[in-house]
């Protein structure tokens, strides 16, 4: 994986050429400081051509399979609604997309969240997840997977899961009524005051293990939204004033 790059491709998917898997990084666009450079967000500050320029390289990058015309995304909500989607479109208070629609991508925009994409192998569907903390507390990577089954039929052993780049648990800390929300294996009281560090990383990976896919069968990125902020943007590292990221899921149209 090369974070210097538009995206990268999480190493769990490469073994599926049908897939089309990737996580932007913030290289390679036109959008100047705040937004440096490749930002990606539509509900941003940044000029809304500058956007429409970065999508249009990110895309191309991604090949002749994919264009924006065929994504389903949604303004997220932090919460754990779940859109099955069937069509593109730019849909609104949905944190999880799923689909088996093939030539039909679903995707997720990212600052620090934790994006979750998930292939299921032999059903040919797949997940795009926002999991910020409010999602991760609700379960959305579980009911995600729970709608998957009941839609699609979707089994644990033949899925495969990405856990990918977001806010680090050594920087992300919190307040005592967010960590008294989060399970006690994942947070940790810091060293001065009512504080607390959560890792959003390994509690979502909790939710997948514990619907039953193996831990073999699920990539997690080595990457932090604030540690490796040169290559990824961080929304708490830069106060609010920075781009997005996009985590990108589907199936290519048959041949």
């Amino acid at each position: 994986m090369n974070p210097t790059s538009l995206f990268t491709t999480p190493p769990v998917f490469t073994q599926f050429p049908n897939l089309i898997a990737a996580e932007s990084t913030r290289h390679g666009g036109i959008s100047p400081a705040p937004f440096t450079s490749l930002n990606l967000g539509l509900n941003t500050a940044d000029a809304p051509e500058n956007v429409a320029k970065n999508r249009q390289y990110f895309f191309a990058a991604l090949g002749p399979d994919c264009s924006e015309s065929r994504v389903a995304s949604s303004y997220q909500v932090h919460g754990t609604e779940i859109l099955h989607a069937t069509e593109p479109g730019r849909f609104s208070g949905y944190d999880a997309l799923i689909t088996s629609q093939p030539g039909l991508f679903v995707a997720v925009s990212i600052a620090d969240c934790v994006p979750v994409l998930i292939y299921d192998a032999e059903n040919q569907a797949v997940a795009a997840i926002h999991a910020g903390w409010r999602g991760t507390v609700g379960q959305i990577v579980n009911k995600t997977l729970l709608a998957m089954q009941n839609t699609f039929g979707t089994q644990p052993a033949h899925c495969h899961a990405y856990v990918g780049t977001c806010i680090d648990e050594t920087s992300f800390e919190v307040g005592a009524d967010v960590a008294e929300q989060v399970e006690a294996a994942f947070k940790r009281n810091a060293t001065t005051g009512d504080k607390w560090f959560v890792d959003l990383k390994a509690a979502n990976v909790r939710q997948l293990t514990d619907f039953g896919i193996p831990i073999a069968q699920i990539g997690i990125s080595p990457f932090s939204t604030v540690l490796n902020n040169a290559d990824y943007f961080s929304h708490r590292q830069e106060h609010g004033q920075t781009g997005r990221m996009l985590a990108v899921m589907g199936l290519k149209m048959s041949n």
